[in-house]
């Protein structure tokens, strides 16, 4: 029974070592995995899988490495998948992740793609298509309220954070600016008041 409860306190001890990668093959499944599960969206799997199953980074870093992966130049998710296996495993866990993220779903898109190309045409498969699409905003609603959480601890505080949120949905909803101007306006914005605020 001590012995349990001594195993048990040690996989709670916020001071135990970290899970992470064994090698450049457990980064390059772990992310074949996680591609293959998103379809409508790689995001919610990635957060569930990374930092909820594998405790491989706590949801503040998820949320600052997915906040570097959006302004870099590419796909966000395959850009974070880079930056985590280059952490660990230096350029081969980069080459390992990226590869994972993209073999198996290539092989896959394309095959479909030969598929989809036979079938396009068809009502049925047009209105299903559609049906994912509500899906997938689903999902990226369902993530983002998930990941609200880590305003609260944010050194601008609740308030200014959700002021921010709100400009860039008016920005992108109502003002119908692309990403590719606000993320470096409302971005810079953020990223100022946070260095006034820090600043000693």
């Amino acid at each position: 029974m001590a012995d349990a409860l001594d195993v048990t306190a040690a996989g709670t001890d916020p001071a135990a070592p970290r899970p992470q990668p064994r090698d450049c093959a457990d980064l390059f499944w772990s992310f074949t995995w996680l591609a293959l599960q998103g379809f409508g969206g790689v995001l919610a799997v990635v957060q569930r899988e990374l930092v909820e199953k594998k405790r491989w980074m706590t949801n503040d870093e998820f949320v600052e490495d997915w906040a570097v992966a959006q302004i870099m130049p590419g796909p966000n998710v395959v850009n974070l998948s880079i930056m985590i296996g280059e952490r660990y495993l230096g350029w081969r866990g980069a080459v390992a992740a990226l590869a994972g993220m993209l073999t198996f779903p290539l092989i896959l898109v394309l095959a479909v793609a030969v598929v989809y190309a036979q079938f396009a045409s068809q009502p049925a498969v047009a209105g299903a298509l559609r049906g994912m699409g509500a899906v997938a905003a689903g999902l990226i609603a369902g993530m983002g309220l998930k990941l609200s959480s880590t305003l609260r601890k944010h050194p601008l505080g609740l308030v200014m954070c959700v002021g921010l949120v709100a400009l860039t949905v008016i920005a992108m909803a109502v003002l119908r600016w692309p990403l590719f101007w606000t993320l470096p306006s409302v971005g810079l914005l953020a990223c100022v008041l946070t260095w006034r605020k820090i600043a000693p």
